[in-house]
């Protein structure tokens, strides 16, 4: 007879807890959600609006399985995630595997050490049902809005689309900063900065580094300045020092930990939750879903222990912060080390960098503030034979000296505008008086341009979820992913556009004037819109305004945290929102438009008199000569993906129809160009070549063509090592990390120990491989 049977979701975490518990205890793994709503229909009564949930096939061994062990278990434990998703999985397992609610022990913990488990043993409690119906509203709203949305789309845009509740709302995010962007014109300013040499007592001289506090709209202000310092004299007017303090950041909550990963570690939010999950089931971290900043007193011990053992008494402060967001209720503590005396960890690259973030934030936490001296020097411009005038341009020196460095020794905090955590503030000044005079080097005029709205990176985009009550900690980094997949945003480099600015620069008694180049408005690794994105955005803004309403969208968070706290019913919410919602998606099928979603006349072709339109084409965004109820068929060209169908001209539009255009002949076959929806490509005897960003497609010759044709070759050559023929024939391919198998659409990876003498190895050597790698698959799986 088994004694206790407890059931967790994932394998990982299974196993570090079996660790911790005696022999009297079996450990087993539900992976994830047990039963779920059907994946092909709506899957909830739309009279009631009850789901009706199914355990898919592929969990159908394992339910059996863990049926079985329950029935010979004296007691079984649900120890699931402490959040709402696991609330609802618990729930789940007791109603799948027949369990009396009464007689089951659900337990929760936010760190997987030895002493939480068996604390969490100690005080198991039951399925708490308004968490479990918090859950059950979220996903019985997001399956309406998922599986009424979608059809329409379908029909009115493009088949194969889809469209969810906060994803929607997140691509209406992306898409508006685009517009901003789009729509922003950029005004010229000009930035003066001078350089001034300070002559000490002994004849030395120091480089003091001073910028104007006034901007110049018009060059010719710029060309009177620079004239007016010719014969001025620079005197310092005033010296203020003041003492700041500067706090640290509190712990990392969810959105915050994502946010510092992206910038300080360059991971992608779901990559950062992916390895924060690793962190968590192998006990080295708290848990990772959490908007919580609070840290529990055995921490603030801990962490005070280890600031005094490492750096002394005078680095410590301990700090209890407040969580201030609305609803917070994910869990009860910080992402925060599981044991803070533990530096560094054993585990992957990432796993390490991450742990370091982690643990260096929490000890910031706790420590002392930065003490810094702030000296601000200001320096009068007085004309020559004359005084300066109240309230005339004058310079200012800043610098910052840290007299303390308290957490800035283990710790700064990141901004989106300063990627690398630079602190630029902190250059050393030279003693300086007031009335001293100072001899002026140089003062440089440039000409700089006013910044218009920044594209969203997935940190700051999580941020602005996050500010506007949008979604919850374990919801960010799905969305996020989701949004990408579908191919409605991509992350991507933006090329921007080559730019001429002026620097004016007065040496003696002589302004030089040299204009220079730069590329205005290129990003890299920002979220864009894609034209598909943004057909979907304004067709659902336009008839869907609630569902993409950003108060709509926290509201109904608001909500669910209401059904948590048992103060709402959920059903009362589905039938609500049920009620206003299926009337326009009826609406809104029935309704007949003259153009399809994101169709616009560019204007007419001057070689055939035929309309111009751009639109959503079956396989993306096309431009369209011609219209449907021509008597001769329509012509169609892929819009590149440097063009959008927002921006796209008349004759941009037009020369995509000089594609494909033939070169001539090449070992009796045609050679074309053309342009795909990935750019220009070489077509010869059925067989692509991408053509290389520095040629033209329009004007580039046969000789350029087949010496392209003839390097791709060449390559596939080098890339074949060898090939064992058969009705399944075995390849040996040179890759990027070294020789590889190909067999039967898999790749099988080499020992290293046969890379040197890939090509002379045996049918019988590669079969062995190949075998050897299944076997290991199929273990795996089990």
């Amino acid at each position: 007879m088994l004694k206790n049977l407890v059931i967790v979701e994932s394998p990982a975490k299974a196993k570090t807890i079996e660790k911790f518990l005696g022999s009297d205890y079996k450990v087993m793994s539900s992976y994830g959600h047990i039963r779920d709503l059907k994946k092909k229909e709506l899957s909830i009564d739309t009279e009631t609006l009850e789901p009706h949930y199914e355990v898919p096939d592929e969990k159908q061994k394992l339910v059996k399985e863990l049926r079985q062990c329950a029935g010979q278990a004296s007691q079984v434990w649900l120890a699931s995630d402490e959040d709402r998703e696991g609330e609802a999985i618990s729930w789940h397992l007791c109603e799948v595997l027949g369990l009396d609610e009464k007689n089951t022990n659900r337990i929760v913990f936010h760190e997987i050490t030895k002493p939480a488990i068996l604390e969490a043993i100690k005080h198991p409690r039951h399925i708490d049902m308004n968490l479990v119906n918090a859950q059950q509203a979220r996903r019985v709203l997001d399956r309406l809005v998922g599986f009424k949305l979608s059809p329409v789309l379908w029909r009115k845009v493009k088949p194969a689309l889809s469209a969810g509740r906060v994803q929607s709302v997140a691509v209406r995010l992306i898409v508006e900063r685009e517009r901003e962007i789009q729509a922003f014109k950029s005004e010229p300013y000009y930035r003066v900065a001078a350089v001034f040499a300070l002559t000490a007592a002994d004849g030395s001289a120091t480089e003091v580094k001073a910028e104007l506090d006034t901007r110049f709209k018009a060059h010719s202000e710029v060309e009177a300045f620079l004239e007016s310092c010719k014969d001025a004299t620079f005197r310092v007017s005033s010296v203020a020092k003041k003492p700041l303090r500067r706090m640290p950041a509190p712990p990392f909550t969810t959105s915050t930990l994502q946010q510092e990963a992206a910038r300080k570690l360059g991971f992608t939010v779901s990559q950062t939750m992916m390895i924060a999950q690793r962190l968590y089931e192998s006990g080295r971290i708290t848990y990772m879903r959490t908007d919580s900043v609070n840290l529990s007193t055995l921490c603030l011990a801990a962490s005070r222990d280890e600031i005094v053992r490492l750096w002394g008494e005078r680095y410590s402060k301990t700090r209890q912060y407040h969580t201030h967001a609305k609803g917070a209720q994910e869990a009860h503590e910080a992402i925060r080390p599981t044991y803070m005396d533990a530096t560094t960890i054993d585990g992957t690259a990432q796993e390490k960098r991450l742990y370091d973030l982690i643990w260096k934030r929490t000890a910031a936490s706790q420590m002392a503030d930065a003490e810094i001296e702030k000296t601000t020097v200001t320096i009068a411009i007085e004309p020559a034979g004359g005084k300066a005038a109240a309230g005339a341009p004058q310079f200012t020196a800043t610098g910052e000296v840290v007299k303390f460095d308290g957490f800035l020794k283990v710790y700064r905090e990141s901004s989106d505008d300063d990627d690398q955590g630079a602190d630029e503030g902190s250059r050393l000044l030279p003693p300086m008086a007031e009335g001293q005079e100072l001899q002026r080097r140089e003062v440089t005029a440039t000409e700089r341009f006013s910044q218009g709205p920044v594209r969203y990176t997935e940190a700051s985009l999580v941020h602005k979820l996050e500010e506007l009550g949008i979604g919850r900690p374990s919801t960010y980094a799905p969305t996020i992913s989701t949004i990408q997949q579908r191919d409605y945003v991509h992350k991507g480099d933006h090329k921007g556009e080559e730019r001429q600015y002026t620097v004016d620069t007065l040496k003696g008694k002589v302004v030089t004037q040299k204009t220079r180049t730069e590329m205005a408005g290129s990003d890299k690794g920002k979220l864009l819109p894609t034209d598909i994105g943004i057909v979907v955005n304004d067709f659902l803004m336009k008839y869907f305004p609630v569902i993409m309403d950003y108060n709509f969208t926290a509201k109904v968070e608001q909500k669910f945290d209401e059904i948590a706290e048992g103060s709402e019913k959920w059903t009362d919410m589905m039938k609500d929102f049920y009620r206003d919602f299926e009337p326009v998606v009826e609406k809104t099928l029935n309704t007949r438009s003259e153009h399809k979603a994101g169709e616009r006349e560019l204007g007419t072709d001057p070689a055939t008199g035929k309309p111009v339109f751009v639109k959503i084409g079956r396989y993306g965004p096309v431009v369209q000569i011609g219209a449907a109820d021509d008597n001769d068929k329509p012509r169609f060209a892929q819009l590149p993906s440097d063009k959008g169908m927002e921006t796209i001209t008349l004759d941009e539009a037009l020369e995509l129809f000089k594609l494909p255009r033939e070169l001539g002949e090449f070992e009796g076959h045609k050679v074309t160009v053309g342009a795909g929806r990935f750019g220009p490509y070489i077509l010869h005897n059925k067989k692509y070549v991408s053509l290389p960003k520095e040629d033209d497609p329009l004007t580039v010759t046969l000789g350029k063509a087949v010496a392209l044709i003839e390097k791709k070759r060449l390559l596939e050559q080098q890339r074949h090592i060898k090939t064992f023929n058969g009705d399944n024939p075995i390849e040996v391919l040179n890759g990027r990390y070294g020789p590889y198998l190909t067999f039967g659409g898999k790749n099988y990876r080499l020992p290293k120990a046969m890379h040197a003498r890939a090509a002379d190895l045996t049918l019988e050597e590669c079969v062995e491989v190949i075998d050897a790698a299944e076997q290991k698959s199929e273990q795996k799986k089990k």
